[in-house]
């Protein structure tokens, strides 16, 4: 048995141990510090998938790897040549790609199909993007879960919340609202004002953290005024709360040892950097970072005051919106994006225009079979790798667990074709490896990345920790006026409501892969019966769905949860104000009975 680490899109990350079969049994590694002696069922899913891609095709035909890679290095050395690379199996090695397009001088993509908008929000109010560890989550008193499916997208932080007051802030009846002391059922998308009002409160009954803000920050008073600027009663009609459910939740917060846990959810908007930085206002207000048993939990900067040999300096564009007829080459890595970006008519109408398109990964999906050339990947159990968190700062090794003729690993890809193109030679595997884990600090069979402080902030904010935080100070939303949506938002009576689209992670899928759903959920006041068939339109596109009734859901929205085959044709194709990040969620939709 062998420890090693789970490599799929997670930030769980979890320590898994592993015999070496085939099919490799995978037992949770209970001295991990994150997987708590379990592990969720899409492991299993991973291994013992039959749509694995086990044979390297060139336009229809089965061939062997080395023609198959001669025929991908005939195809970078076209002119424009673009790396468009997914996440779905995650590690550190991934990215040695980088360094080919380097070589050969092409292009790579910038910004995040995920959580771009809410890291950008956290970097102009913090000046660094910290991760709070786990184990201060266990030390608070008062947990708030914001727009977070913990159970479904953070199982093992469960047993960290075990015993805490518990609120829970989501336009969703997730399971955990079922559990929690305060349960505030939002309206979608209004997040940051939620924020800007709870903070207005705090400081109307000068219940703000002086002592803290004066150190840490002294434009508190300027951030107020700001707060003024937005009339309460309107706000609270807009949230669909009142003033009782806020003063509850004022009281809880006040004075206690308090952890924001805060999702992808409430950044899938244009505005979504505002949220994250309005959310951290709050938290400063109160005085909640750098203090134990309190702070801010989003995804973080996983690599983190580390020296990553695979940064390289080219030419980059949206991976959100990306224009694929630009280039005369696209090498697809480990992505699905004719079902995982948004406007996916949008990007099937694009890739059609490219002279090769190379799909390089382990499944079998709807870009895999628009590829000209398929190259298959080895999984994360055939090779050697390292394993960085977005939600802690713990290392771990990827062991190779089984030998396998199947596939080749990003590594053994770009040495055959740097060598092949350029006639030169990347350095030996373990070189790169050994850097990275050479960087973090050994805990007994795992790492501590550099950037670990066991009370992140305590010092100040900002790369050395000596600056004061910066508060938001404007604001602009004009989501309601745009005239793309004006078409499915009109409110008169008689005539089709537009409903908000929510499309959180499903429980048994993860991005594109692994068991999909095709059912859109609705509240029964609409009028829809279970099992009918409706289409869901926006200005972008149209899709099937089968309804599900459920009063979890809000009268004004809809949920299709992110891997429902179909949903991303009626996303929008736009980014983000900050963050360079995809808003899946910006968008009103109506719906058809078919």
């Amino acid at each position: 048995m062998v420890k090693t680490a789970c490599g799929l899109d997670c930030p769980d990350a979890c320590g898994i141990i592993s015999n070496g079969d085939i099919f490799p049994k995978v037992l949770a590694d209970r001295e991990h510090p994150t997987s708590n002696g379990t592990l969720c069922s899409i492991i299993n899913h991973h291994i013992h998938r039959e749509d694995r891609l086990k044979t390297p095709m060139v336009d229809g035909r089965e061939v062997s790897m080395e023609e198959a890679l001669d025929s991908v290095a005939e195809a970078l050395s076209m002119d424009r040549k673009l790396l468009w690379r997914g996440s779905g199996n995650f590690g550190a090695m991934q990215e040695v790609t980088n360094l080919l397009f380097k070589a050969i001088g092409g292009t790579l993509t910038k910004g995040s199909l995920c959580d771009g908008a809410g890291d950008a929000g956290i970097l102009e109010g913090r000046g660094v993007n910290r991760i709070l560890p786990p184990s201060q989550i266990a030390k608070s008193d008062v947990v708030v879960v914001w727009g977070k499916n913990i159970t479904v997208t953070a199982s093992h932080l469960m047993p960290y919340i075990e015993g805490k007051r518990l609120i829970v802030i989501d336009p969703v009846e997730i399971d955990i609202a079922k559990r929690a002391d305060i349960f505030l059922q939002i309206r979608p998308r209004t997040d940051f004002y939620l924020a800007i009002l709870l903070a207005r409160f705090i400081m109307m009954q000068n219940y703000e953290d002086r002592g803290y803000l004066e150190e840490f920050g002294s434009d508190y008073d300027d951030f107020y005024d700001f707060t003024r600027e937005f009339r309460i009663k309107p706000i609270l009609e807009q949230i669909g709360a009142d003033l009782h459910i806020l003063g509850d939740i004022v009281e809880e917060i006040v004075g206690k040892r308090v952890v924001l846990l805060v999702g992808n959810g409430v950044q899938k908007y244009s505005i979504g950097s505002y949220v994250l930085q309005a959310i951290d206002s709050l938290a400063t207000i109160l005085g909640l970072f750098g203090r134990e048993g309190s702070g801010v939990a989003f995804l973080g900067n996983s690599k983190l005051g580390i020296d990553n040999p695979f940064d390289v300096n080219l030419e980059r564009v949206q991976k959100a919106t990306t224009e694929f007829s630009r280039f005369d080459t696209v090498l697809i890595q480990g992505g699905n994006p004719l079902e995982s970006m948004p406007s996916s008519g949008r990007v099937k109408e694009e890739l059609s225009k490219v002279k090769r398109v190379i799909y390089f990964g382990l499944y079998e999906n709807e870009t895999s079979k628009v590829a000209d050339i398929i190259i298959p990947a080895k999984s994360f159990f055939e090779k050697d790798d390292v394993r960085f968190s977005y939600a802690s700062y713990i290392v771990t090794p990827m062991r190779k667990i089984v030998e396998s003729d199947i596939g080749i690993s990003e590594y053994g890809f770009s040495k055959y074709l740097m060598n092949k193109i350029n006639y030169i030679d990347l350095k030996d595997e373990r070189h790169y490896i050994d850097n990275f884990l050479n960087q973090c600090r050994r805990v007994g069979d795992y790492y501590l990345s550099p950037a670990h402080q066991d009370i992140p902030y305590s010092g100040g904010f900002g790369e050395s920790g000596g600056d004061e935080f910066q508060f938001i100070e404007d604001f602009y939303d004009d989501f309601e006026q745009i005239k793309r949506f004006q078409r499915v938002t009109k409110s008169k009576k008689g005539r089709e409501v537009g409903y908000f689209l929510t499309t959180p992670k499903g429980r048994n899928g993860l991005n594109s892969q692994f068991k999909r759903d095709n059912r859109v959920y609705l509240n029964p006041k609409l009028g829809f019966s279970d099992g009918d068939r409706v289409k869901v339109i926006s200005p972008y596109g149209e899709a099937q769905f089968n309804v599900q009734n459920s009063y979890t859901i809000r009268d004004d929205s809809v949920v299709i949860y992110a891997n429902s085959i179909g949903v991303n044709r009626v996303t929008p194709p736009i980014v983000a104000e900050e963050g360079n990040s995809a808003c899946y969620q910006e968008v009103r939709v109506i719906l058809k009975k078919v």
